[in-house]
């Protein structure tokens, strides 16, 4: 197995998830959409993830205001509320017979480009919406082991180029810093940001446990991530009892 943070245990289960593509289910393997879609062309699109604890979609609220900032911060009109959405991904856990230790991806991209091209006035179509659920529980082995991490030189960018806080699927320079960490011998990457200072790792939050106190980095060149919201959230309370 792959050691790394997003390590997660073989389900069998996984191999006959129905996956949701413009409210439309099919099985796995005959999930695909069209090489014209602006994400697969120019990784135009926007994307959350969040679990299902017990049938209940947690923190909802916080990923889905996340999702519209996201949409809104690239131009993207989603044409669907939050309701609907919602009743999207509830149809699709429904139809796959989904309860609990699922994570949920969706993905929403600005649509069909016309031809391959950056412009998005080439977009023929509405935005294409695909959700992925499927069984994970976290492997033992991440947290027993622990992981190692390279110290990449590739850096989390500045919100003038690209936004870090942005969950959009333009991911290549964490790819990037992944396989340099990969190279290195590491199981994954700790990225710095633009000045030199520690900001996140290439696909999970960092913090740091010093005598009693936790410690992470600004908020600025990082990830806007909804569990590092709450870690800080359950620190600051326990700080106050």
């Amino acid at each position: 197995m792959i050691h790394g943070t997003h390590n997660a245990i073989e389900d069998s289960r996984n191999n006959d998830i129905l996956i949701s593509i413009n409210d439309q289910l099919f099985p796995r393997n005959d999930a695909k959409i069209s090489v014209f879609d602006s994400g697969y062309l120019v990784g135009d699109g926007i994307w959350e993830a969040l679990r299902l604890h017990h049938g209940v979609l947690v923190f909802l609220d916080d990923h889905f205001n996340r999702l519209w900032t996201s949409a809104a911060s690239v131009g993207m009109h989603l044409p669907f509320s939050k309701e609907e959405l919602t009743a999207k991904v509830m149809q699709t856990l429904k139809a796959n017979k989904m309860t609990d230790g699922v994570h949920v991806r969706i993905m929403v991209t600005r649509g069909i480009k016309k031809t391959p091209s950056q412009d998005p006035r080439l977009t023929i179509s509405g935005p294409n919406v695909v959700i992925i659920p499927e069984y994970k529980t976290a492997s033992k082995d991440s947290k027993e082991k622990g992981i190692t991490l390279f110290t990449s030189t590739i850096r989390r960018g500045s919100p003038d180029y690209l936004d870090p806080r942005l969950n959009c699927h333009s991911k290549l320079h964490e790819v990037q810093a992944l396989i340099q960490a990969i190279q290195a011998g590491a199981d994954e990457a700790l990225m710095l940001d633009i000045h030199g200072f520690v900001s996140t790792c290439n696909a999970t939050n960092f913090f740091i446990v010093n005598k009693g106190e936790v410690w992470t980095s600004t908020s600025k060149y990082c990830m806007n991530g909804i569990t590092r919201a709450k870690v800080i959230e359950v620190c600051n309370t326990s700080n106050k009892n």
